[in-house]
């Protein structure tokens, strides 16, 4: 089944459970999806790469807002980003905690024989299109980063 197709189904469930905060965060995710297949160039149906990308984009559009709600003490707004978070996480694959990346850009650092700075950009995109989907894009980064300076 498609994630078009869940999602559909999953919002006529919520809207019978009536569960306004899962709701919200489908009714996110279907707008997303449909907005990704209009786009000029867009093909009729997105890839799973591509419903991932719009998924991680999602999540990182309400961490983003939630964080600035958090530092002006608006706890309700804030609420409502962490509530949508958690529905639209749900629909991502399982995220790779820290050591694991770790281990990763440690393996990939050994095998294509990188050598310091300015091999980074390699490094990013090796690390990059193994963990795409599976890890934070910022994270990898700065572990990227890290390690290449722990050389």
């Amino acid at each position: 089944m498609s994630l078009q197709a869940q999602i559909d189904q999953d919002i006529k469930a919520a809207m019978l459970a009536k569960e306004e905060a899962r709701l919200r965060g489908l009714r996110a995710i279907k707008a997303a999806l449909i907005l990704a297949k209009t786009e000029k160039g867009a093909a009729d149906t997105l890839s799973e790469e591509a419903e991932i990308k719009v998924l991680q984009k999602l999540v990182k559009q309400r961490k983003e807002s939630a964080e600035i709600y958090q530092t002006q003490n608006r706890n309700d707004l804030y609420q409502i980003e962490a509530e949508e978070i958690a529905v639209i996480e749900a629909y991502l694959p399982q995220q790779l905690d820290r050591e694991s990346i770790r281990q990763i850009v440690k393996g990939l650092i050994a095998e294509h024989a990188i050598d310091g700075m300015k091999d980074m950009g390699k490094l990013m995109g090796l690390a990059n299109k193994l963990l795409a989907g599976k890890a934070d894009g910022k994270t990898v980064a700065e572990l990227v980063k890290e390690l290449i300076l722990e050389k």
